[in-house]
């Protein structure tokens, strides 16, 4: 109880004195204070006069006023200070929701594999309908898309170049300028100078796990380094897959109840009926009137492409010798080593090589293709065999990684280090018309298990977590 203080009533009455707390004013001449009903509804004392101070009562049913005062209590609540015969609602306090401010780093917005995860992330963030704030660390060219994701996000543009320097002191300094509880970062790099509560996603250990890819020792020595910052420094880190988790575990030696596993979700982009003018478009644009084989992502060696061009050769030799293939991906001038075995295999009037695609151009191939084949050696999720067996293709993938927990069971399974299963697979779909379609048909289903609004949904329950909300 509050301790009491004496002061003057404000009626003339004789010795009249009125002993006042926080939560409960009264007058002692005679009666408690009390809400009146009657103009201008303010509460009043037995003698008819208004006790100083008076405030709205923010809980009363009636629609009555009655006396309040400030209190001492934590920002956002205030006490009503009315007496026994008020007949405000039964509550003390009443709290004003102030917006969680978070800020994301959305830097690399048009990267395939991130830029994607943080792309569809921020988007179902503003769909919803909740009171946080979103501060997004972004390139001068992507204000515009913040902008249009509406009213709860507010662009600070950073222009130091990823992986570099110059980002582990300007990263931090953004943070701190925005005035955030909780600090996003979508990639593993995590200045050591960044300050308050962090999450991290870690999409996989590919560089980890396959340090001879990497140009250097230096790369392997950054990646290795700023990976075990990110997940020691993170209040929390997100995987994207059970088998991810499982790297990270494995790798950098995170604990697993540190760990939250929130699937990806799928682009709409891949789920909406096909635009039948744009596949004809693609269609006579890349004079596709022959069946093909699909592959999409990038070149870089654990994609395995490599084994992938092998395998067609072996293919076309055991018939099916009018197919394609088609690759959708980097450049060919980074990996000179793929020119060189396609021209080996004397394979260079069957295989293209497109680079990257528009996102509509992609949807239309997935469409036209006869069989999508992604024989990647780690993946942390895999989005290119979701993004075909929405699109109604029939997909062949790896057994490692994620890949077996993406797909289930609705695509064909190979060893992506036997090239002779992999043709062997290929040689089935084409030839199986029946497994095909059986092979579609489970696709279409087990899209549905993925959606980019659970996983905002997920990733939310997250950050109130680390924030405590």
């Amino acid at each position: 109880m509050p301790r009491l203080k004496r002061r003057a009533c404000s009626t003339s009455a004789t010795s009249c004195t009125r002993k006042t707390s926080i939560s409960a004013p009264r007058c002692a001449h005679g009666a408690a204070a009390f809400c009146s009903r009657r103009p201008p509804r303010f509460s009043t004392c037995a003698a008819g006069r208004l006790p100083p101070r008076v405030r709205p009562c923010l809980r009363c049913t009636t629609g009555a006023t009655c006396g309040s005062t400030k209190s001492t209590l934590p920002f956002g609540h205030q006490c009503c200070a009315r007496g026994s015969r008020c007949a405000a609602a039964p509550f003390d306090r009443i709290t004003i929701v102030v917006p969680v401010r978070i800020a994301i780093d959305a830097r690399k917005l048009h990267d395939y594999g991130i830029g994607t995860y943080v792309r569809n992330l921020v988007r179902e963030f503003g769909k919803q309908d909740t009171p946080e704030h979103y501060i997004l660390i972004c390139r001068p060219d992507d204000v515009d898309f913040v902008r249009s994701l509406g009213p709860r996000f507010e662009p600070l543009v950073d222009k130091s170049p990823n992986y570099s320097v110059r980002e582990q002191f300007s990263v931090p300094l953004d943070v701190r300028r925005a005035g955030v509880q909780l600090f996003h970062a979508p990639h593993y790099v995590v200045s050591p100078l960044t300050v308050g509560p962090v999450v991290v996603t870690i999409h996989d250990c590919i560089h980890l796990r396959f340090p001879q890819y990497l140009p250097n020792r230096a790369a392997y020595a950054y990646a290795r380094t700023f990976m075990a910052l990110g997940a020691r420094r993170a209040s929390r880190v997100i995987a994207v897959s059970q088998a991810s988790k499982d790297d990270i575990q494995h790798y950098l030696h995170t604990p697993a109840d540190k760990i939250d596993v929130i699937h990806n979700g799928l682009g709409q982009r891949f789920l909406e009926p096909p635009d039948q003018a744009e596949v004809a478009r693609v269609r006579d644009r890349f004079m596709l009137n022959v069946p093909f084989v699909l592959y999409a992502g990038n070149i870089k060696p654990h994609k395995n492409v490599d084994r992938l061009i092998e395998a067609f050769a072996l293919m076309r030799r055991t018939g099916h010798e009018d197919v394609k293939l088609l690759v959708i991906g980097d450049e060919l001038s980074k990996y000179p080593n793929l020119r060189r075995l396609v021209y080996r295999h004397h394979l260079h009037q069957h295989v293209r090589f497109l680079g990257f695609v528009p996102a509509a151009t992609l949807a239309a191939l997935y469409r036209l293709a006869r069989v999508f084949v992604f024989p990647s050696l780690s993946e942390g999720f895999g989005f290119p065999p979701l993004e075909a067996m929405a699109s109604g293709t029939a997909v062949i993938t790896s057994n490692v990684s994620s890949l077996p927990e993406v797909v289930d069971d609705a695509a064909i399974l190979i060893d992506p280090l036997d090239p002779a299963a992999l043709a062997a697979a290929m040689c089935r779909v084409l030839g199986d018309d029946a497994l095909r379609a059986d092979l579609v048909r489970r696709g279409h289903i087990r899209v549905k298990a993925f959606s980019w609004a659970r996983a905002a949904d997920a990733t939310r329950a997250v950050y109130r977590q680390v924030i405590g909300a």
